[in-house]
């Protein structure tokens, strides 16, 4: 944390001016005729969920700049995560009971393509069949062609200048993979999310130096990886509309929400950080659809706030420390719709706590937020809650748990927690009144009931 704080000081200086953003279009907010169709959803990623299932040696085994990191015990091993490439039945079977009608998931890039040029097709046609599966069971596939990790040929262990984004082969390899995955997801998948959130891994592996490829203070290397990353997302979005033209074309930002802080003289450390968040959107929001992005938390830009973020506990603060600031997601709405004048979707939203009291209140109070932005006319389409069930974090391990299941270690089965039978009675409710309603009754009620009937103890 310190080296980060340090970095967003130095670069300061680097990124960005010391003034305000440059404003990007603005729009005046119409009053929406309709709420439906609104997409309740979930979201997953590869690594976080699926189980290798190939043996050391094959032609399908497959590496991915990750495992090199966890080989290197600079991050936790990630085992079989939720082993839900090998028990993808399990997920459908939670999300038919929770009664989501949309999915997102992504491919892993190293899976499909373990080698330069050479492709697994049994694991292509194995997501094909899960897009399928979902469209045939009524949930809207919506595909992630890059969570965060790319397949290991694309790492140069004596060049981390020439690694993952900037590889020689990135650029090209990367087109023909997202034509070749879009040309077969096509029969069933109508909405894409090139990347996920490349401003946060960025900025995580350029300047604070914990991802792939580990560098510190690297802002050289920031700003060739965010043009990169700019340049083969419109290279993604210009190859899936030619192969699909109806398809949609989503942004996954990480976005979390800035306050001005009293000890940043000059707003440095605020102008900086509101880089970071809108920079690489502001470089391809025209050739998006949606404009996705993840909400978690807020936070004051200053030195004491990013310094202390992690040992911040309490009713107002997640396991990990971060702030739970609800109507913060009603200013990012609001500041993002009137930014890009673009429908908009919240692309994962949650929160790791052991209290499932705390995770009911949660879903309640931003899914309200963005009810009451809907009902002063902005777009948002949809809302998809992180995670599924409890899951690997990154460099948290499986410590942290956002999930509104958790999976039953012998039969591979995903056990709703009382979260999970709210989201259910949210999205009834929603379908029921034709709008966003975050009270099925209530929050407080729903939880009272659930409590009375609740034999697992959840509130652990």
């Amino acid at each position: 944390m310190l080296l980060g704080l340090i970095g967003i000081f130095l670069s300061s200086c680097v990124l960005s001016p010391l003034g305000p953003l440059d404003k990007a279009p603005q729009h005046e907010s119409k009053k929406l005729t309709g709420y439906r169709p609104f997409a309740w959803g979930i979201s997953t990623s590869s690594l976080q969920y699926e189980d290798s299932a190939v043996t050391p040696g094959t032609k399908d085994y497959f590496v991915r700049d990750w495992d090199l990191l966890v080989a290197q015990k600079k991050a936790p091993p990630v085992g079989n995560a939720l082993s839900s490439w090998s028990h993808f039945d399990k997920d459908l079977a939670a999300l038919k009971k929770i009664g989501v009608n949309s999915y997102r998931f992504s491919i892993e890039w190293a899976r499909v393509e373990p080698q330069p040029g050479v492709y697994n097709e049994e694991a292509i046609r194995r997501y094909v069949d899960m897009a399928r599966q979902l469209k045939e069971s009524g949930i809207e596939p919506v595909v992630c062609l890059w969570h965060f990790t790319f397949p290991a040929w694309l790492v140069d262990t004596n060049n981390g200048a020439q690694s993952n984004w900037l590889h020689p082969l990135a650029r090209s390899r990367w087109n023909n993979y997202v034509t070749k995955m879009v040309k077969e997801l096509s029969p069933y998948v109508k909405y894409y999310a090139p990347q996920n959130e490349p401003n946060g891994q960025i900025l995580t592996a350029y300047i604070i130096g914990l991802w792939p490829p580990g560098h510190c203070l690297d802002f050289d290397g920031y700003k060739k990886a965010m043009t990169a990353s700019e340049g083969m997302f419109r290279d993604a979005a210009t190859r899936i509309k030619q192969i699909t033209p109806d398809a949609k074309i989503m942004s996954v930002e990480a976005i979390p929400y800035w306050y001005r802080g009293p000890l940043d003289p000059g707003g440095i450390m605020y102008n900086t950080v509101e880089h970071n968040v809108f920079d690489h959107l502001d470089k391809i929001y025209d050739c998006c659809d949606i404009i996705g992005f993840n909400y978690y938390y807020s936070q004051v830009a200053g030195p004491l706030s990013l310094l202390t973020q992690s040992r911040h506990h309490g009713t107002h603060f997640s396991m990990m420390g971060w702030h739970i600031d609800p109507k913060a997601l009603g200013k990012l709405i609001r500041k993002i719709g009137k930014r890009y004048d673009k429908p908009m979707m919240i692309t994962e939203n949650g929160i790791a706590d052991l209290d499932e009291n705390q995770r009911i209140k949660y879903l309640h109070d931003h899914i309200e937020q963005i009810r009451l932005a809907m009902d002063e006319g902005y777009d948002v389409k949809g809302y998809f809650v992180w995670s599924l069930a409890d899951n690997y974090e990154w460099h948290y391990g499986y410590v942290p748990k956002f999930g509104l299941a958790v999976m039953d270690p012998k039969t591979f089965d995903r056990i709703l927690k009382p979260s999970a039978l709210y989201y259910r009675a949210v999205i009834k409710a929603s379908e029921r009144e034709g709008r966003v309603d975050p009270d099925p009754p209530s929050w407080k009620q729903f939880f009272l009931d659930m409590k009375k009937r609740d034999s697992q103890g959840w509130k652990r």
